[in-house]
């Protein structure tokens, strides 16, 4: 498949890269049909981020439809048509449970780097169910 891959400080490609797979339970595979930059991207565009590595796939707010889930996913199935928006939340930790989805304590697991270097947690929103 294609995706947009960070080569470094101002260096963006589309590379072809392996196809995703199933890795944790509750992933799901979404085939991507649109999708937009954020401006949270430009902080890696720029090199701001230190741990990229040359090759990382970038993008994280799309639309798409479902192509695979994995055994726990119960809330989506294969065919639908599915938003994304920046969050990224496991939906049962002490803060998902609370609708809190920007806190989540499982999605990012290396918040501490995040913390060390804004000296604080990252969460900059919450974001709230529409």
């Amino acid at each position: 498949m294609k995706a947009v891959c960070w080569h470094g400080a101002n260096d963006v490609r589309v590379d072809n890269v392996p196809d995703p797979t199933i890795l944790n339970p509750r992933d799901a595979i979404i085939k991507i049909t649109s999708t937009a930059i954020c401006g949270s991207d430009l902080h890696l565009y720029d090199g701001y981020i230190p741990t990229m590595q040359s090759g990382d796939i970038m993008g994280h707010e799309f639309m798409g439809e479902v192509v695979e889930t994995g055994s726990e996913v119960k809330n989506i199935k294969k065919g639908d048509r599915v938003v994304v928006p920046f969050a990224i939340s496991c939906g049962g930790c002490f803060f998902c449970k609370r609708d809190l989805w920007s806190l989540c304590d499982n999605s990012n697991p290396k918040g501490w780097m995040a913390e060390k270097m804004y000296g604080h947690a990252r969460p900059d929103c919450l974001v709230t169910r529409i």
